[in-house]
């Protein structure tokens, strides 16, 4: 038997990537681990948190990536800024978590920063007499940006524009006003697999006959899957009815009017993610159309009851083109370490990090966000859990959830090569690791 290289030489031997292929190394050496702590996180724009999250001057939101630490601050002005979360005095985290400060605030010696970054106290600064400028101990920023109602943050001062990074995403899913939504419910947990093997989980509709088969009653469930520069995607052709029963059960018949519903109706208790109540009661509204209306006419009765009973509870429907509609399918990728899956009217995302040097093991959180009447966003906190089976996800999430730590495990046996991403219908895993390898190795 052929030993298992479970540290090939990265340094000198690029590992292949191709779109059916991505070698077993990239979720569990420990090597990847420490080429990505070097040359992907501190050069990449990520999603660091939400605008709602740092609303008024003073709010602030810790995040952490890797062994970094970066500070997301509202300053008095309305500006968001971000800075290195250390002590330039001894090294000390200025930050944990969120919350409001008048003042970044050293616990170790007191020292005190303005939330521009700027020095306001520092204990018995006379010591040091003229060897101490304030551009000496001023906060080191860090490029910010912001998209969708997302915060967004690059350690590399040379990196590009944040606009450039995001396209052709931006362009095509701008429509969705994402910066109108606010957060519904929101879950982290600690989960036993590579935070990339985390992501992947939601990253493909190929999935779904297997792991949710339950939804095939009412899904043609066969999908395509794209490269969209750095980022992926993927969808359901037009062609693809929802409503009916997938070919894979035989015959794709009956009513779809009750299909629809009964769709909309598995994902709001199995979920609550991806659809709403007024998406359902929309949905329950299509027994006013003819049994035998068009699958057309349907979906565009189901539009315009959508708009309605959103109307009802105030809540502003985007204006969000057919073509854009199509042209965004269902879930996307933003590299490196967001996805999420959209509708006019909420959006159900994720991101993933790594949990310390462990690559079997990453800190995983999931989040819906939705569109609200004026004045009536919610304030909701994060449920944590140190245990997935302990929380609880209800069944498409656990069904998602129990194949990751299998799938982690199975990745080290001597007998797993590599990952075989279907070229169509799991094109942006595979893109995904293109994107990697290029952070890895062509921008050194």
């Amino acid at each position: 038997m052929t030993d298992r290289i479970d540290a090939p030489k990265l340094e000198t031997d690029r590992p292949e990537v191709r779109p059916d292929f991505v070698p077993a190394a990239s979720y569990i050496a420990p090597e990847y681990v420490r080429l990505e702590k070097e040359r992907l996180w501190p050069r990449v724009w990520q999603m660091a948190c939400r605008e709602e999250e740092i609303a008024q001057p003073g709010d602030y939101y810790t995040y952490d990536i890797a062994d970094e630490s970066i500070t997301v601050v509202r300053q008095k002005s309305g500006a968001i800024a971000a800075y290195f979360n250390v002590c330039p005095h001894r090294g000390r985290r200025l930050t944990a978590g969120c919350g409001h400060t008048a003042r970044l605030h050293c616990k170790y010696h007191g020292w005190k920063w303005t939330l521009d970054g700027k020095p306001a106290d520092i204990v018995d600064r006379q010591d040091w007499g003229d060897c101490l400028q304030d551009a000496d101990v001023t906060l080191e920023a860090v490029k910010v940006g912001t998209w969708g109602g997302w915060v967004f943050i690059n350690m590399d001062p040379e990196c590009e524009p944040l606009e450039e990074f995001l396209e052709p995403a931006k362009a095509i899913l701008d429509p969705y006003q994402f910066d109108k939504m606010r957060y519904v419910w929101r879950k982290s947990i600690v989960m036993p697999c590579n935070w990339k093997v985390a992501l992947e989980a939601f990253n493909e509709g190929y999935h779904v006959q297997t792991t949710h088969r339950q939804l095939l009653a009412y899904l043609d469930d066969m999908t395509y899957s794209a490269a969209k520069g750095k980022h992926g995607m993927f969808g359901y052709a037009p062609n693809r009815l929802y409503g009916l029963p997938s070919p894979r059960l035989g015959e794709a018949k009956g009513d779809m009017r009750r299909g629809l519903y009964l769709f909309n109706k598995e994902i709001w208790d199995t979920l609550q993610a991806t659809t709403t109540k007024e998406m359902l009661a929309a949905a329950a509204r299509l027994v006013e159309l003819p049994e035998d209306a068009d699958p057309y006419t349907i979906y565009g009765a189901f539009a315009q009851f959508h708009r309605e009973e959103a109307a009802k509870n105030n809540r502003p429907f985007p204006d969000v083109p057919v073509e854009t509609l199509i042209a965004a399918g269902t879930d996307w990728h933003i590299f490196p370490n967001l996805v999420f899956l959209q509708q006019p009217t909420n959006v159900l995302f994720y991101r993933a990090r790594p949990n310390g040097d462990d690559p079997d093991s990453c800190i995983f959180e999931i989040n819906v966000i939705e569109r609200f009447a004026e004045g009536a966003n919610p304030d909701v906190a994060v449920e944590h859990g140190a245990d997935w089976a302990k929380v609880d996800w209800g069944l498409i999430l656990e069904q998602d959830f129990q194949n990751m730590g299998e799938v982690q495990k199975g990745m080290k046996s001597r007998g797993f090569k590599g990952a075989r991403p279907s070229p169509v219908q799991e094109r942006a895993i595979s893109n995904f690791h293109e994107t990697l390898h290029h952070y890895l190795w062509d921008k050194n």
